[in-house]
């Protein structure tokens, strides 16, 4: 089917004028998004903890987590991000692609605006 590759802006939300470009492989089943570390860094992000993940192989690893801003053409929102290591993937995950109110449509390998559900009682 292919892979979706996309160039998205991540910045601190601190400070949401100031952001870089990245290129992110979107895949809707990772929960986070990994974004490298060192870019993190840049933009004055701070982790707030560590989380421990499984890798297909089955072996554990574990990697810093904070909180980004993330800007797709007019779309912004904030998500957790994972600290990525050296050989890590710049993936943009599920949580993310949520906050931004869109979708991964695979057939056309590109993104899609998601209904917006609220419950409100009238």
């Amino acid at each position: 089917m292919g892979l979706t590759v996309l160039e998205i802006e991540v910045g601190n939300p601190a400070n949401p004028a100031a952001t870089e470009k990245l290129e992110f492989l979107v895949d809707s089943g990772p929960s986070y998004s990994v974004v490298p570390a060192a870019m993190l860094e840049r933009l004055g992000i701070k982790p707030l903890a560590t989380q421990e993940f499984r890798l297909a192989d089955g072996t554990k690893i574990t990697r810093k987590r904070g909180i980004a801003l993330f800007r797709y053409g007019e779309r912004v929102g904030g998500a957790d991000v994972i600290f990525g290591e050296e050989g890590d993937y710049s993936l943009r995950g599920a949580f993310t692609l949520t906050a931004l109110g869109l979708a991964l449509d695979p057939l056309r390998r590109g993104l899609r605006p998601l209904p917006m559900i609220l419950a409100a009682l009238r």
